[in-house]
């Protein structure tokens, strides 16, 4: 089978739950030659991808019957999540490691993974996200515990939101009263990016939305990736029932 840029998984579920995942795998497609000059070491870091958003990403949209479409390129290929125009759409230098891959990518090569990886991963979702008018969004991430040189972060789950937060608030609600866990709001990351994802498939179509950011550490396995997509999706589906009433 040909490559494609994106996979989508249970597209015929009538569900109104749409689960992206930006970050979902570090693939260097075919013709970059399938690497990016990095040691696999870096590759399997969260520098490439977010690990475990993706195992979560499929759990949830089981747990909630509902369907998900998954990034099949690495971040460091071009960063499905920024604004075609914003500065870290294609970094050179991440976390401490240089890109050598991206150390002579112009603006040529950058049109050209745009229009390659970057469009129709857009593409796609904005057709799934338009099968209803009721579509509601919820975009998972992961992050590291502990950037190189930067102090360690506390929380187990953040949920960012941009200026649309009917679903995020009753969502954070539920979530902080589980008592084993640490909840931040636009934690480790502020909550809104002019272009990324939730700019532009739900905020300016009015979609309801979240952004869900789980510490890597915590969904390493499939069993803990499970977990944590049956734990998301009753506080979800309770959150969304309180936003529309």
């Amino acid at each position: 089978m040909s490559y494609l840029p994106y996979f989508v998984h249970a597209e015929n579920r009538a569900s109104r739950w749409l689960i992206t995942c930006d970050h979902a795998h570090n693939t260097v497609p075919p013709d970059l030659g399938g690497t990016l000059g990095l040691p696999e070491a870096d590759m399997t870091r969260h520098i490439a991808f977010d690990p475990g958003a993706a195992g979560v990403s499929l759990a949830l949209a089981d747990a909630l019957g509902g369907t998900a479409i998954l990034t099949n390129f690495s971040r460091l290929v071009i960063d499905p999540n920024r604004g075609e125009d914003d500065p870290t759409l294609l970094m050179r230098l991440y976390d401490g490691s240089v890109v050598p891959g991206n150390r002579s990518a112009g603006a040529d090569e950058k049109a050209r993974r745009l229009e390659a990886y970057y469009r129709p991963y857009h593409a796609e979702l904005e057709r799934l996200a338009n099968r209803r008018d009721d579509t509601v969004i919820v975009s998972i991430h992961s992050y590291t515990r502990q950037l190189r040189g930067r102090p360690s972060r506390p929380w187990h789950v953040g949920i960012l939101h941009g200026y649309d937060s009917r679903l995020s608030d009753p969502l954070i609600a539920r979530l902080q009263a589980e008592p084993d866990l640490v909840v931040g709001r636009n934690e480790p990351y502020p909550g809104h990016l002019p272009g990324d994802t939730i700019d532009r498939h739900a905020l300016h179509c009015g979609r309801l939305n979240t952004l869900i950011e789980l510490r890597n550490d915590l969904i390493e396995t499939e069993a803990a990736q499970e977990a944590w997509g049956q734990r998301l999706a009753p506080l979800l589906a309770a959150a969304l029932a309180e936003s529309e009433r």
